[in-house]
């Protein structure tokens, strides 16, 4: 690949040989056993245990303390992040594609021209407020039955809103108190005004000063947030991953507050249905 170097996390040993042949360094996650070729969240320093629970970060926290400094080079070169069911792609017309042979032609090969003047590419916005009534009726009839001006105001149903229903009433404002003064104000006036976030936790970063930057502000706090919320009385997939989903949340807002980004598609295909 000419400009950027992509990072695909994966949870299958199988997915190796269609990752490489992508151009893209493969990475494995979770308790399955990964040979020497892959990248992976367990050595040096880590928090692989807590994969579980903070998903993707496991490896964003391994590439932070163990390979950013030593192995990077910060010359333009971007450095990126895709999943074994989320790759990039520069065509937003097949967003859903049929088979694993037509993502071989969608997926990223190289930044284009167009993005130079920005630093920072997030994934095209999700919109909350698009959700159908009867979703929002399933995840929170109790919230809106407190505010039944969510089910007509479509701007009421902001940042907040979604993380509260999903993810545990009133935990983002717990959460937001402890990140640092700097964002503290800031980060709650976005998830308050804010209708739709860049998701999937996925990014592709023009420098490497860019991510240490980030890296040193989301883990200390998501790392405060582990002692406010903890991990044995997480119930719920929206509350287990926690940590995930308030660093999407995050993600969103810190890179378009510190950097210039410019959006780009994301096609979804489980490539597991594939390769076994």
């Amino acid at each position: 690949m000419k400009n950027v170097k992509i990072f695909c996390l994966s949870l299958e040993p199988s997915h190796y040989e269609f990752i490489k042949n992508l151009g893209y360094t493969p990475v494995g996650l979770g308790e399955k056993n990964f040979n020497n070729n892959w990248f992976t969240d367990k050595s040096g320093s880590n928090i692989s245990q807590k994969n579980k629970y903070y998903g993707e970060y496991t490896f964003h926290y391994w590439l932070w303390k163990n390979y950013l400094d030593s192995s990077l080079d910060d010359t333009n070169s971007w450095i990126g992040f895709c999943q074994y069911r989320k790759f990039w792609s520069t065509r937003n017309d097949k967003l859903l594609p049929n088979n694993i042979d037509e993502i071989k032609s969608l997926v990223l090969k190289e930044i284009p021209q167009s993005y130079n003047n920005y630093d920072v590419i997030l994934g095209e916005p999700f919109f909350i407020n698009n959700f159908k009534i009867m979703k929002f009726l399933k995840h929170g009839f109790k919230l809106i039955l407190k505010n039944p001006s969510y089910l007509f105001n479509e701007n009421k149903r902001n940042i907040k809103f979604h993380f509260d229903l999903m993810h545990g009433y009133e935990n983002l404002d717990k959460a937001i108190e402890l990140l640092e003064p700097e964002d503290r104000k800031d980060f709650s006036e976005f998830v308050n005004a804010k209708t739709y976030f860049n998701p999937q936790n996925m990014f592709i970063c023009k420098s490497k000063t860019i991510l240490k930057n980030y890296y040193s502000t989301i883990f200390p706090w998501l790392e405060r947030c582990e002692k406010l919320f903890g991990f044995k009385n997480l119930k719920t997939f929206g509350q287990i991953r926690i940590y995930t989903f308030l660093a999407e949340r995050f993600m969103s807002y810190w890179f378009q507050k510190n950097t210039r980004t410019k959006t780009m598609p994301i096609v979804f295909y489980d490539i597991r249905k594939d390769i076994k």
